[in-house]
């Protein structure tokens, strides 16, 4: 495996939408212009190529649609263009206006390899404003399981036309024209409910100020509604501008995200190119009952089936997709600004509900300086100043243990003064003695063994000196453990950071809640004291603070130990949102993560964490957390507080999105990877 491996190895689909330059009424000329669009698709390795709306003729020809002459011209191009292209790889759907039994239809024609696999007829005929189209055509909507002749080949014709490529698992095409998708009810509904994935929409649809915009909303909800994927080409350069004028809009949409766009008003023909993800079309629809339900409550018609006999490419390509390194992380500013505003607020909302249901006065946090208590602690804040009560009534407390440094310590202090809650401390480190002494640990006899015990001796007496600091002060727990730490069990079970009366970080990611904490300190939630010391806080090294520093002072490092979370959020993300393989994962971490100058990182990501990992390392750090995930750590899930969602990414409550036995195996997993990804 290496990131330029082909990605139809990893069931995805390349496909290509064209816009080409038209010839006003002049097919020749449009097919020499198609083909050379065509071919550069095959060389780019794509299993399709879509053109925009009657391509062959161009669509602002008026009359010219009903001109036999014009009409022959069309089926002599569709011919051309057939035995042109006949020895390359991609399927090919153009527009073009065809007769059959005494009428003309705008249609779709699909040709693969010199043949004629199937022609569809627009259903929705515009016939309002600019739009005169019922004046030229008839509407395909009632033809089904009917055929036509289109230069010299017969071939399927009719809205009940279905294209499944064998090659490409998963991959079935239903087709569209324009108008169709505007509808209320557009064919691509049906389609989609009868199993098409990818979606196509041949275009013509003049441009208006704003129209490219409600263009691209309809094909990403189009995307979202029929969880598939949706290729939209529309016309450009060359249309006839008597009254009308053309921008060229090509994009490529996958469950409702924009994966590709083409330029608009460009001069110059242009070919968008995108690789579409079939497995998370397949998984999403998996898991999507509403989408299996409407299937079965509505009324699909019989779809014919035509196969496209296209045999990837061999060889390697490289993916033709953004990979993010950080799928809880948009790189975009104004889309994290816009995530960090929600989840923050998700968070206040939940603590509020759930301190206006009990009644409880006051809560009782565990600061400790590092990130998941310093963001707990700032939702608390910000929730007592919704609910109106003085910040005074959060209590929180540092409880110092064998390896607390001064620097976490001083910060947490810091924090809470700067908030105004109330301090506290407690030095766990007696206690600890006395219960290590009890069990005849070593370390109470003097000797240096900080093993499990030693540190979960630590996280417990915490999380039960804040308990039982709760019973005393009329007060709930506040959790601070993140979703990171839960997938991968890095938490002490039961009273442990394992358990709270309510967790606010509970489906909030590792690499989510520094930024998290960066947005609440330069987005005005707080003074500037409090800025100060949250923004010093991102500095600190990640550690649970329960070994002491070694001999050459370094401290204990969290992902020294279980690897970088990072790496883990990735791996965690695809597990769980969409069941991707492990091989298929570590495929697109090694294209995300090879290469640290390629491709955008989140604003606020200092330069010290802009690193890369080789295949060795992702394979490494993937097996851990597929171990930790799936064999270790599931009781620990299965026995979680209560806590808000957050992400679309989902949660690990066994309430919520993740169910799983607690004594399940990770060899499926583990062994997939082993065997498809070489080292």
């Amino acid at each position: 495996m290496a990131p330029n491996l082909s990605p139809y190895a990893h069931g995805f689909a390349r496909v290509a939408a064209a816009t080409p330059a038209v010839g006003v009424g002049a097919p020749l000329v449009n097919v020499a212009a198609a083909t050379p669009l065509v071919a550069e698709a095959d060389t780019q390795g794509a299993a399709l190529v879509l053109f925009p709306e009657l391509s062959l003729s161009a669509y602002a020809i008026d009359d010219l649609h009903l001109q036999d002459a014009l009409l022959d011209a069309v089926e002599q191009g569709i011919a051309t263009l057939a035995a042109e292209t006949a020895g390359l790889r991609p399927a090919l759907i153009v527009g073009a206006p065809l007769r059959h039994r005494g009428a003309v239809y705008n249609c779709a024609i699909v040709i693969h390899a010199g043949r004629i696999l199937g022609v569809v007829p627009k259903t929705y005929l515009p016939n309002y404003r600019e739009y005169y189209e019922k004046r030229w055509f008839a509407s395909g909507r009632d033809v089904r399981g009917a055929a036509i002749t289109v230069a010299g080949q017969e071939a399927p014709f009719g809205v009940d036309l279905l294209f499944d490529i064998p090659a490409l698992p998963g991959a079935t095409l239903g087709i569209e024209i324009c108008e169709d998708v505007w509808a209320p009810i557009p064919p691509s509904t049906l389609q989609a409910l009868a199993g098409a994935t990818v979606l196509l929409n041949l275009s013509a649809s003049n441009v208006t100020i704003g129209k490219a915009a409600e263009r691209k909303q309809l094909c990403s909800a189009r995307s979202a509604a029929c969880a598939a994927a949706y290729v939209y080409s529309a016309s450009g350069p060359g249309e006839s501008t008597t009254d009308l004028a053309w921008d060229g809009q090509a994009a490529v949409f996958e469950l409702g995200a924009v994966l590709a766009e083409g330029p608009r008003f460009s001069p110059e023909p242009t070919l968008l190119v995108a690789d579409i993800d079939l497995d998370r079309i397949r998984q999403d629809r998996m898991r999507n009952g509403t989408f299996r339900d409407t299937a079965a409550n509505q009324h699909v018609p019989e779809f014919r089936r035509v196969e496209i006999p296209f045999t990837p490419p061999a060889g390697q390509l490289p993916l033709a997709r953004v990979v993010d390194r950080f799928p809880y992380v948009p790189a975009d500013p104004a889309q994290l600004d816009a995530n960090c505003f929600e989840a923050y607020n998700i968070q206040v909302q939940g603590l509020e509900t759930r301190l206006r249901a009990t009644g409880t006065p006051r809560v009782v946090i565990g600061v400790s300086g590092g990130l998941d208590s310093t963001h707990a602690l700032i939702v608390a804040s910000k929730t007592f100043d919704r609910l109106g009560r003085p910040r005074s009534d959060i209590l929180g407390f540092t409880l110092p243990g064998f390896a607390t440094s001064e620097g976490t310590r001083a910060n947490a202090i810091a924090l809470m003064q700067a908030l105004g809650v109330t301090v506290g401390e407690i030095d766990i480190r007696p206690a600890a003695r006395q219960m290590l002494a009890d069990m005849d640990h070593p370390f109470a006899r003097g000797e240096a063994v900080y093993d499990v015990t030693f540190e979960n001796v630590q996280a417990g007496l915490r999380t039960d000196y804040l308990f039982r600091l709760a019973n005393q002060r009329e007060a709930i727990v506040v959790g601070t453990g993140d979703l990171s730490e839960l997938a991968l069990g890095w938490c002490t079970y039961g009273v442990g950071d394992h358990m709270s009366h309510y967790n606010v970080n509970a489906s909030v990611s590792k690499t989510l809640i520094q930024h998290l904490i960066r947005w609440c300190a330069t987005s005005g939630q707080y003074d500037a004291a409090t800025a100060a010391v949250l923004l010093r806080i991102l500095d600190t090294e990640i550690s649970p603070e329960l070994v002491p520093a070694d001999a050459s002072g370094k401290m204990q490092s969290t992902q020294d130990t279980i690897g970088p979370y990072a790496l883990h959020d990735f791996a965690l993300y695809y597990i769980t949102r969409y069941g991707l393989r492990p091989s298929k994962i570590a495929y697109l971490a090694e294209i995300a993560w090879s290469d640290a100058a390629r491709g955008a990182w989140p604003p606020g990501v200092p330069a010290k964490d802009r690193v890369a990992y080789d295949r060795a390392t992702i394979v490494k750090w993937l097996e851990v957390f597929l171990r930790r995930f799936f064999a270790t750590s599931q009781f620990k899930r299965s026995a979680v507080p209560n806590g808000p969602k957050v992400s679309s990414g989902g949660s690990l409550s066994p309430r919520g999105d993740w169910r799983a036995p607690s004594d399940g195996s990770a060899e499926p997993w583990l062994d997939e990877l082993r065997r498809n990804v070489p080292l």
